[in-house]
């Protein structure tokens, strides 16, 4: 099996498995996150088929929609990327990118964990990810999101965790706007490559404006910015 159908085939096999998916974690995601990482390819040297597979299945089985399992994802990719002849050092590498990619594996005791694996697979892939976290698309992800969880919009009163530890992470019930300071805003220093971090900065910028724009509306006659990003 040429690279080309190898990648052909998780394309179905990822399209199948996240057909019923929440709106802000289906396929479409996937997608952007393939498009965007192939954007960054093209300024890094990487393994394509690599950054492919990983970009393609970072959430075959995000945890917090399968009762915070963080195993199933890897095991689900692998099982399946065996099953079409993948060659184990590219399952091998595939695997950890999934594992490490998203922002919560980063996350232990409210401090940034040091990674002991990188890549700049890995790095394309996380870059990718990222970017679909913040801007316009971001935004509207948070708030499907939020809604799928039935969490508030905003609360004045609920300030944001700002040394959130990887399990509060995946427990929080906060409000949505939260998620901006406990998160999006973040991402944008987080960045690995050129191509990510010029991306992210327009988006990031897009996020501050949008925030003003909501506090603006939420109380016309008491407008401030609530927090500094």
């Amino acid at each position: 099996m040429t690279n080309s159908e190898i990648v052909e085939e998780t394309i179905l096999f990822v399209k199948e498995t996240l057909k019923n998916a929440e709106g802000g974690h289906d396929w479409f995601h996937i997608q952007r996150v393939f498009n965007n990482s192939i954007l960054i390819s093209k300024e890094e040297d990487v393994n394509i088929l690599v950054v492919s597979l990983g970009a393609l299945l970072h959430d075959i089985a995000d945890a917090k929609f399968n009762d915070g399992d963080e195993s199933l994802g890897p095991n689900m990719a692998e099982n399946f990327l065996l099953s079409i002849n993948v060659p184990t050092e590219t399952i091998n590498h595939v695997v950890k990118i999934i594992k490490l990619s998203s922002f919560k594996a980063g996350l232990s005791d409210g401090k940034i964990k040091k990674q002991l694996f990188r890549s700049k697979e890995l790095q394309v892939v996380q870059d990718a990810d990222r970017l679909d976290a913040i801007g316009a698309i971001g935004i509207a992800r948070a708030f499907n999101y939020g809604g799928f969880k039935n969490r508030l919009l905003y609360d004045p009163n609920t300030p944001p965790n700002l040394q959130m530890t990887k399990e509060e992470y995946k427990k929080s019930t906060a409000p949505t706007i939260n998620h901006f300071y406990e998160k999006l805003l973040l991402l944008k220093e987080k960045m690995n490559t050129e191509t990510g971090k010029r991306l992210a900065k327009e988006r990031h910028q897009f996020m501050i404006e949008y925030l003003e724009q909501f506090y603006k509306e939420w109380d016309p006659l008491t407008f401030k910015k609530m927090y500094n990003p």
